[in-house]
């Protein structure tokens, strides 16, 4: 997977989150993408994804940045499932350091003959199965 077109995009992406370059980072997102902001929560299309990193940035206190660990790619016609280890590393209002790991699932499909889009943002994975 090291030099798979997808990994290069998503670490892309997350460097725009770390920076929180919000414009770069809608290059990223399909239209009518959907990004799970958090179990319950949906943001949907370019304008409420900007909007829901810009609160998730600032609920993290501007600290937020994203790197990846493990990572899965599986390719069926113009669509991509990656599952992922993904880690946030975040600086709280009192300057305690934390990392936390999730483990995401994204849904790509490809929007020109090279070119892949996000559709589908849950860096929750599996998590919003538990009760």
């Amino acid at each position: 997977m090291a030099d798979h077109a997808l990994k290069r995009l998503i670490e892309s992406a997350d460097r725009a989150i770390s920076a929180k370059n919000f414009d770069a980072l809608m290059d990223f997102y399909a239209l009518d993408a959907t990004l799970v902001v958090k179990p319950g929560m949906l943001a949907r299309g370019k304008e409420q994804i900007r909007r829901a990193f810009e609160s998730i940035s600032a609920h993290f206190n501007d600290s937020l940045a994203v790197r990846q660990g493990h990572m899965e790619i599986i390719e069926g016609a113009d669509t991509a499932l990656v599952v992922m280890e993904t880690w946030l590393d975040t600086i709280d209002q009192g300057g305690a350091r934390s990392a936390t790991l999730r483990r995401a699932t994204y849904v790509f499909r490809r929007a020109g003959s090279h070119e892949w889009l996000c559709a589908v943002d849950n860096s929750y994975g599996t998590d919003l199965l538990n009760p």
